[in-house]
């Protein structure tokens, strides 16, 4: 063989084997998902009309920032009447435990009196009455009347006593109670329309984007309706599937690279969340090699590099120093 041909064939040898070393170098482990962000979804807390919004779509807010108004005309006058009344009942509360007044005592005792003078009287009539009954002097029905005459005069005492007594003995403690229990709803009644009013003006709850506002300037939204629709966070994180064979190997806090679509550089991103069930098939109902089906629930947390970015953006994931 001549030392040329020699030459090409030690050449040739050896891009081979290059080649085959290529061929089975270990590409780093990888898992797929999509980017995403928590939605947070603010209802409409009454059948108010919307009198402001005062954010867009697509504006990045702040928390607490004002997003939208809704008219608080009506929850203002509920409020109103819930106040006064928790302040009638107030009064009541403080009426019972201050007891009668000595002026209504002394009108009491003197019904007393007045009801004891009655009675003294009816008892004389008929006391005199008496006598002439067996002498023909006097009709039956004339002493049957002052006979009745003289009970209802007594039962007029002991009922003017019993009142007497009522107020000498002040009010009944199961009295105060019931008063203090309405007291409780009527204030607790006029806190939850404060709430209510406090949740006309909607805010935003923490830093994120709007990302919709179904109803516009002068719509009324029925209770419950979302008004509306942020996205949280300054980043979208991504939401991969982690394979089963990698699961074992992969915890929070480790580091990744992300590969998002249409993007050649990746994004740096640690994990913050991992699940400890997998998906989809339940793991009870794979045998053999269907075992490789299993994936788990992670989510990657991103970097404010990644703010721009939208969600639904498919992703590819490799573990950073994985790859052996």
């Amino acid at each position: 063989m001549s030392t040329a041909r020699k030459g090409r064939h030690l050449s040739a040898t050896i891009l081979f084997t290059l080649a085959g070393l290529s061929g089975c170098a270990k590409k780093p482990p990888q898992a797929l998902g999509t980017l995403e962000y928590d939605r947070i979804t603010l209802p409409a807390p009454a059948a108010e009309r919307i009198v402001a919004i005062d954010v867009r779509e697509g504006e990045q807010v702040r928390a607490g920032q004002a997003l939208m108004q809704l008219d608080p005309t009506h929850t203002q006058s509920e409020l109103a009447a819930a106040e006064a009344q928790a302040r009638q009942q107030r009064e009541v509360l403080a009426e019972l435990r201050n007891g009668p007044r000595a002026e209504d005592i002394d009108k009491a005792r003197a019904s007393l009196r007045a009801a004891q003078a009655q009675a003294r009287d009816a008892r004389a009539y008929y006391n005199r009455l008496l006598p002439l009954q067996g002498k023909d002097y006097v009709a039956a029905a004339d002493l049957d009347r002052a006979r009745a005459a003289a009970g209802d005069a007594d039962g007029q005492v002991a009922a003017a006593q019993a009142a007497l007594d009522e107020l000498l003995h002040g009010t009944r403690p199961e009295q105060i109670a019931q008063a203090q229990a309405a007291l409780a709803a009527a204030t607790a009644q006029a806190s939850a329309q404060q709430v209510l009013l406090g949740k006309l003006s909607i805010v935003a709850p923490l830093a994120g984007r709007i990302d919709n506002i179904p109803y516009k300037l002068g719509d009324q939204a029925p209770v419950g309706a979302p008004v509306v629709i942020m996205l949280a966070g300054a980043a979208p994180y991504a939401r991969i599937y982690l394979p089963e064979q990698q699961r074992a190997g992969v915890h929070v806090g480790d580091a990744m690279q992300v590969f998002v679509a249409g993007r050649d550089t990746p994004y740096a991103g640690k994990v913050r969340m991992l699940r400890s069930e997998p998906t989809f098939t339940p793991y009870y109902a794979l045998i053999g090699d269907d075992a490789a089906r299993l994936s788990y629930l992670a989510e990657i947390a991103l970097g404010p590099q990644a703010a721009e970015l939208p969600a639904g953006l498919p992703v590819r994931v490799e573990f950073a120093g994985s790859a052996k």
